[in-house]
């Protein structure tokens, strides 16, 4: 069994290095398509199944940032990082912003064991605690998002439009809705505004890992933020990792280099502890976990400690080859006219949705641009965009 465990994970890491890098192909898709196709792998043990669903997910979250910060094409884990990691992009920093993710995710890593025996022994009853008070938290945290924007109306505004959008889109028959939403919010309206001021780039800079440093305050920070909203976020319901990038950066006054390096920790943290959470409560609370809880059925203290290791070595190994791919991405824009390759990827993103979403996907990718296009222009605090995901969330609790 040692070398069917092997060989999932080397395949999981890279089916995950493949989905982290092409837009709008998503690990939740692969992962559907593994549990619809299972008779197809009666003769793996289920295990292995599992394994590779997980090494896919880690290393998905170390590769997923390259797109987002170097092309500005988002996913649903990441799109946060388009507003700082765009601004390096322009001033040539592009390749320190994504190590900066890196550091976060491959931290992530030791936070993930640290929670473990804690989530083990203590999630099922603070669960039970909890669980209640969710719609509540989410209503704080979009009060909160309101009243810290220096245009409370215009942010209001911006807020309302944005949750009603979400709304909308998660109501009507649209295929894979985050797509399309997320697309336009944070991806194809800040690609067309860029063209708008003629985009101009600055030769990407290659740095050392050692170049790239946080100061002490800065790190001490971004991981107490960071280890206090990520664990809450992959065990409760309608919470994800955009929320805790919220909460993390709106805490503590993160500035850009410090909010990338929290959402890398957070985006692998809540990937690595949803697993945990399957075992602990039996409520997975991302695609993949549900993907493996369906295959496993029932997660054992070995299933676990096999998922841990893979995490491990998954996380490790992805770290080198995203340090490497990075580099050629570098290379790769210092060689071509940014102006031409916006059109490319605006280009890229409007098929993705047209070949993975439908016609509303696409009117839902018209507005949402719309949209986003507004806030940008309007000088408003993107963060008011979250909305599309926090009322739709608080309407299925209250409702």
């Amino acid at each position: 069994m040692i070398i069917e465990l092997i060989i999932a994970l080397i395949v999981g890491i890279i089916a995950g290095t493949f989905t982290g890098l092409a837009p709008g192909i998503h690990i939740n898709l692969i992962s559907a398509i593994l549990v619809s196709s299972l008779s197809y792998f009666s003769q793996f043990p289920l295990i292995s199944l599992a394994v590779f669903i997980v090494s896919m997910s880690i290393t998905h979250t170390f590769l997923d940032f390259i797109p987002s910060i170097f092309l500005g094409a988002p996913e649903e884990d990441n799109f946060l990082s388009i507003l700082p990691g765009h601004k390096m992009l322009l001033e040539g920093r592009a390749h320190e912003a994504f190590i900066l993710t890196l550091y976060g995710s491959i931290l992530a890593i030791p936070i993930i064991l640290l929670f473990t025996p804690i989530f083990i022994l203590y999630l099922p009853l603070l669960f039970e605690i909890i669980k209640s008070f969710i719609p509540f938290v989410l209503i704080f945290l979009s009060l909160f998002i309101i009243l810290r924007d220096e245009d409370f109306f215009l942010g209001l505004i911006i807020f309302l439009l944005s949750g009603l959008l979400g709304l909308l889109t998660f109501s009507l028959p649209v295929q894979q809705p985050l797509l399309p939403l997320l697309s336009g919010l944070f991806g194809l309206s800040s690609l067309l505004f860029s063209l708008k001021g003629k985009p101009k780039i600055q030769k990407q800079n290659l740095y050392a890992l050692t170049q790239v440093k946080l100061t002490k305050r800065e790190f001490s920070r971004s991981l107490f933020s960071s280890s206090l909203f990520a664990p809450l976020c992959s065990f409760l319901p309608g919470i994800g990792s955009g929320h805790a990038a919220t909460l993390s950066s709106e805490f503590t006054e993160q500035n850009p280099r410090q909010f990338l390096f929290s959402l890398g920790i957070i985006n692998t943290v809540i990937m690595g502890l949803s697993y945990v959470t399957v075992y602990s409560i039996s409520k997975a609370r991302t695609g993949t976990a549900a993907s493996v809880q369906q295959i496993l059925t029932k997660i054992t203290s070995l299933d676990l400690s096999i998922i841990l290791l893979s995490i491990i070595v998954s996380g490790i190994i992805a770290f080198i080859i995203a340090l490497a791919v990075s580099r050629f991405f570098v290379l790769f824009l210092n060689k071509i006219n940014y102006k031409y390759l916006t059109w490319a990827i605006i280009g890229i993103l409007i098929l993705v949705n047209i070949f993975l979403s439908n016609w509303l996907g696409l009117l839902v990718l018209a507005t949402s641009t719309c949209l986003g296009f507004f806030t940008i222009s309007s000088s408003s605090r993107r963060i008011n965009l979250m909305a599309c995901l926090i009322l739709p969330s608080i309407s299925y609790y209250l409702f």
